[in-house]
Parts: structure tokens; C-alpha cells; sequence
């Protein structure tokens, strides 16, 4: 393979890792029923006038599977931090204690359950699409190489390679979804 069909390649994988990467981040944001700090990644604080991530104005930690505590930096925040909370429309209550936030996380019903199923199943298609247009990208470099000197032989060929990493890619999202999944359904 030419230096260039593998550079081709070597961005392919790392489109497709991307995506990857991208859908292990997501993945934590859908809760399975056990408090998680990520739980809360995304939410933005009005903190003096600038949308902040609540991770840079809080420590945010689990005491144990129901509860996530969220002890603001500036206590002078903390009726900002949970305005953000209520506002991100993730279904968390927060207690304001004073000094903390308590947040009880209720257990899943069967009707949530597979909600949140679903709402997997939209980001795994999402990431697949990742995936495939990381493949077309390649596809169409293969192409250019070709018209740019590139054999006929090497560019069928570099094309069945990225077909490869497509498939391999597709398979690990499948898998990752399979184990969300089952994570999700266990009571």
C-alpha cells in the first residue's frame, strides 16, 4: 500500500474512534438507574452572566446509588446551580440544604426503562451514521488518489479496507449499545 492509501486509512480510524468516542460519552448521560456524576455533564450554570459547565462551579459527588450531592464552589451560587439543574429537563428534584444540593435520584419504571432504550437506540444510529460518513469520506479520497495516479488495483483495494474498519466499527457500537441495554433493563 502507498503512503498515501495508508494516511487514507489512519484518518478513516480516526474518524470512526471519534465517533466511537463521541457514543461512550452520550452513553453516560443516559442513566440506568445508579446516581452518576456524569448525570449532570451538560448542564450549564448562569454563573455571573456566563453559561458555565456545572462541573467548573460545583464538586459534584455520589454518596451512594440514590443521591447525587452538588457542594457549589461559591455558595453565593447556588440557587443559580439549581435553577440550571431544574431547567436541563433531565427529571432530578434538587433539595436545596443551605450549603448543598441533594439530588434524589428515583428508580427507574418499566415505562422509563424504555425510554431510555430508545433514546439509546437515536445516539447508536447517530454514531453509526458517524461511522459510515467517515467511510464515504474515505471512499471518495480513494477515488481522488485514483485520478491522481493511484492504481486501479490499490484503490478496490484500500476501498475493501475501509470497508473493514467500517464493519469493525459498526460491530463495537452494536456491542456497546447490547451491554447500555442491558444495563438499562436490570432492575
Amino acid at each position: 500500500m502507498t503512503d498515501d492509501a495508508i494516511l487514507c486509512l489512519e484518518e478513516v480510524e480516526e474518524s470512526m474512534n471519534h465517533a466511537l468516542h463521541h457514543l461512550e460519552k452520550e452513553f453516560l448521560k443516559v442513566r440506568a438507574g445508579k446516581a452518576n456524576p456524569s448525570m449532570l455533564s451538560g448542564v450549564r450554570v448562569d454563573y455571573y452572566g456566563v453559561p458555565t459547565p456545572i462541573e467548573r462551579t460545583s464538586n459534584i459527588n455520589t454518596p451512594d446509588a440514590r443521591q447525587i450531592i452538588v457542594q457549589p464552589f461559591d455558595k453565593s451560587t447556588i440557587h443559580a446551580i439549581e435553577k440550571a439543574i431544574l431547567v436541563a429537563n433531565l427529571g432530578f428534584n434538587p433539595q436545596n440544604e443551605g450549603d448543598i444540593l441533594r439530588i434524589n435520584v428515583p428508580p427507574l419504571n418499566e415505562e422509563r426503562r424504555h425510554s431510555l432504550v430508545k433514546k439509546a437506540k437515536s445516539i447508536i444510529e447517530e454514531t453509526k451514521i458517524g461511522i459510515r460518513n467517515a467511510r464515504r469520506a474515505g471512499n471518495d479520497e480513494a477515488k481522488k488518489l485514483e485520478k491522481e495516479g493511484m492504481t486501479e488495483d490499490e484503490s478496490k483495494h484500500l476501498i475493501d479496507e475501509i470497508q473493514k474498519l467500517t464493519d469493525k466499527f459498526i460491530e463495537k457500537a452494536d456491542e456497546l449499545f447490547s451491554l447500555k441495554e442491558k444495563d438499562i433493563m436490570t432492575v
